[in-house]
């Protein structure tokens, strides 16, 4: 890591301090073991602003009246857009199959929210659009579904709707033929499914942001909260639970467990799957 740094010419010192800053405005935390991919990653934004030290980069980040432009691009370095089409696709058949059969029968709750809170480039939503739609849903109840994310390159992606092969690896061949239209070596998702969705660039730890979009009955916030201190994971989640709409529903990624974190949700069995829970 130190020869890589030395190549962009960078005074050492304050990674641990640009680290900490990071992680209390985006909730993304790098302990020491992950500390130097930290800085490769943030090395070329501090050149490419003509500073030779990460303790300047630390001023602007924290001080500057007009940073905000400049901390959209430090989380575009560092997240990992790493999603595709019908990606851990049991929570979103339980949604389908189990979830909204019992919100409809709670015939106060319409619309019915569901919010892809962590989309990235917006297979997720997608893939929920693509799901519902095929199980008829959208003719039979008033249902909408929101997706967000703190990268403003990976909403652009979602926003224009054309994805790569690599996007496909799991999706079955029927559903690409039937939803996607070739573009030379890309495919543009139909206009139908895309429009079921609306985009917003927000950052989960910004209460103000996420209560409109939290007062959700369904809430995918799947693969985030692996980069998340536990702290920080309490206080999303308990955002998410003040604002939800009861009964609510909250799927976390396979490997993410909220049960340390959090008493506002049960863990339930829900289809072949596991939910986040909250009754009351």
């Amino acid at each position: 890591m130190g020869e890589m740094l030395e190549t962009f010419g960078l005074r050492r010192g304050a990674e641990t301090l640009l680290r900490d800053l990071i992680h209390e405005r985006t909730g993304m935390y790098f302990d020491d073991a992950k500390l130097g991919l930290m800085s490769e990653k943030i090395a070329p934004l501090i050149v490419e602003r003509g500073f030779n030290s990460f303790l300047d980069y630390y001023y602007l980040l924290k001080f500057d009246a007009d940073a905000a432009d400049e901390w959209i691009r430090v989380h575009n370095n560092l997240s990992v857009q790493e999603t595709y089409f019908w990606r851990e696709m049991d929570q979103i058949h339980a949604l389908a199959e189990h979830v909204l059969p019992h919100l409809v029968s709670e015939k106060k709750i319409s619309p019915i929210r569901i919010w892809s809170s962590a989309c990235a480039t917006g297979e997720e939503p997608l893939s929920i659009a693509m799901r519902l739609n095929e199980e008829g849903w959208f003719d039979r109840a008033d249902i909408q579904i929101s997706a967000s994310d703190l990268s403003s390159t990976a909403l652009d992606r979602a926003r224009r709707g054309v994805y790569r092969d690599r996007s496909f690896r799991s999706l079955p061949d029927y559903l690409k033929e039937k939803y996607f239209e070739q573009e030379g070596k890309e495919w543009r998702i139909c206009r139908s499914i895309h429009e079921r969705v609306t985009w917003r660039q927000i950052n989960l730890l910004d209460e103000t942001e996420v209560a409109p979009l939290a007062g959700a009955s369904v809430i995918f916030c799947r693969n985030v909260f692996i980069y998340f201190s536990s702290e920080t994971i309490g206080k999303v989640v308990e955002t998410f639970a003040d604002n939800m709409r009861v009964p609510a529903y909250l799927f976390a990624g396979a490997s993410e467990s909220l049960l340390k974190v959090s008493d506002d949700f049960e863990l339930e069995e829900v289809g072949d799957c596991f939910v986040y829970v909250k009754h009351s």
